[in-house]
């Protein structure tokens, strides 16, 4: 992993924000007026999916994929404006947050402004028409990162948006080499040393897919070379195993702690349960019950937590990509009260730097962080059994989510349904 990392980030919350999506002006200002609320949930970090002009040329739906970008130095009007968005800015970090922008450098849109100015900076099929490597981003076309001339140009868009953001998402970043990721970070730590970088991991099938048809793709363990934080698609098909039924819950664990001795020790990894590619986690359990309680599970988990916008209301339609698609908020169904607490626990010193494990029992989540004066002890029922063996002392044991005590008789603590989370003190 980059050295300079700062293990901070795991203490940190991140919320991921679809501009056009999130409130009924579809733009910048419209997310201004929510940052207070964002704030209250105990968010360090605001993150921006792109919000720059789409492309028209065979575009998806009738406004498009963000991802089909036209101009990497423009705003699309939908969104707002420049001076917008460095209000935006201004108001986020006003409120103590950061703000994160998506940066796609893997493709553009096929009629974008690079497509027409560097056409040779593409990959082209036999006839000479824009072309692309995977089959179904039919509304894009890939930049050819052979050609070094297009490695200055994108580091100089990292320039650009570094003056007003703090720090970049990078999609499917793997897809381009780690030698540009490394040096597009030494260029922009000379300007910003404080940036964070997250890339955007992808799936071990999909990696073999690639690299069987002749193309690179780096794993995880390359992209800590110049990044900070990594999704958790290394495993997030045993978290979904688990929910269908395909693996069941000691295998998510396992893996879990598998990812403990094949990083860094200073590895961060993303924790997100949902975002615009994937399902929304409440569509996925369909339980109210079982989703505080994987919440709660998410949040717990070492790394950094990643909210996407409706997750705290419980929402179950995943924003359409390719329409203007808002969030059907609903504060009926708010989860907003539990996700502070543990947007407070996630700042506790052992979640950065304790010794972290899972405790192996039948069907019950239990993770561990501890050293030698203090315990964060998690337990999440999340089979709904009556209890479990555990390692504690006889005596009576406060729930910091809830106003409930729990006891431990014998070595056994009987569990209800709601996730629960233990503070011990080592004598």
């Amino acid at each position: 992993m980059a050295k300079q990392t700062n293990l901070d980030l795991r203490n940190k919350t991140i919320y991921q924000v679809f501009v056009r999506q999130h409130s009924k002006t579809h733009d910048f200002l419209g997310l201004i007026s929510d940052l207070d609320r964002i704030k209250k949930l105990g968010v360090d970090i605001i993150y921006l999916l792109p919000f720059h002009p789409i492309g028209k040329k065979d575009r998806k739906g009738s406004v498009g994929s963000p991802y089909a970008i036209y101009d990497y130095f423009e705003i699309d009007p939908l969104n707002g404006t420049l001076d917008d968005f460095k209000l935006l800015c201004q108001e986020t970090h006003q409120r103590g947050m950061k703000i994160m922008m998506d940066i796609v450098f893997n493709h553009t849109s096929r009629d974008s402004v690079l497509t027409q100015e560097k056409p040779d900076w593409f990959y082209k099929k036999p006839d000479g028409s824009f072309a692309n490597r995977i089959g179904d981003w039919s509304d894009i076309t890939d930049l050819d990162m052979s050609k070094k001339e297009i490695w200055t140009y994108l580091v100089d868009v990292l320039k650009y948006w570094a003056q007003y953001v703090d720090g970049f998402r990078c999609d499917v970043a793997p897809l381009l080499p780690i030698d540009f990721w490394i040096q597009a970070r030494k260029e922009l730590d000379l300007l910003r040393p404080d940036l964070i970088w997250l890339t955007e991991s992808v799936e071990y099938g999909f990696i073999k897919y690639l690299r069987d048809i002749g193309y690179d793709a780096s794993t995880d363990s390359m992209m800590y070379d110049a990044f900070d934080i990594a999704y958790d698609y290394d495993i997030f098909s045993f978290m979904d195993g688990y929910l269908n039924g395909k693996n069941d819950l000691s295998r998510y664990l396992y893996e879990l702690w598998r990812q403990e001795v094949v990083y860094p020790k200073n590895y961060v990894k993303l924790r997100s349960f949902e975002n615009h590619d994937q399902e929304r986690i409440a569509k996925k359990v369909n339980h109210p019950e079982k989703l505080k309680m994987m919440t709660a599970f998410q949040f717990f988990l070492k790394g950094t937590p990643m909210i996407y916008a409706g997750q705290e209301h419980q929402v179950m339609n995943r924003p359409d990509l390719f329409e203007i698609d808002p969030i059907p908020w609903n504060p009926s169904s708010s989860i907003e009260p539990l996700i502070q607490k543990l947007t407070r626990i996630k700042k506790h010193r052992l979640m950065k730097s304790g010794v972290y494990n899972y405790i192996e029992t039948n069907q019950i989540a239990i993770i561990e962080y501890k050293d030698s004066s203090d315990q964060l002890l998690g337990i999440f029922n999340l089979e709904s059994l009556d209890g479990c063996k555990i390692d504690l002392p006889n005596g009576l044991y406060q729930n910091l989510l809830s106003s409930n005590q729990y006891e431990v008789k014998d070595s056994y603590i009987k569990l209800g349904h709601e996730p629960i989370i233990l503070h011990i003190e080592l004598k």
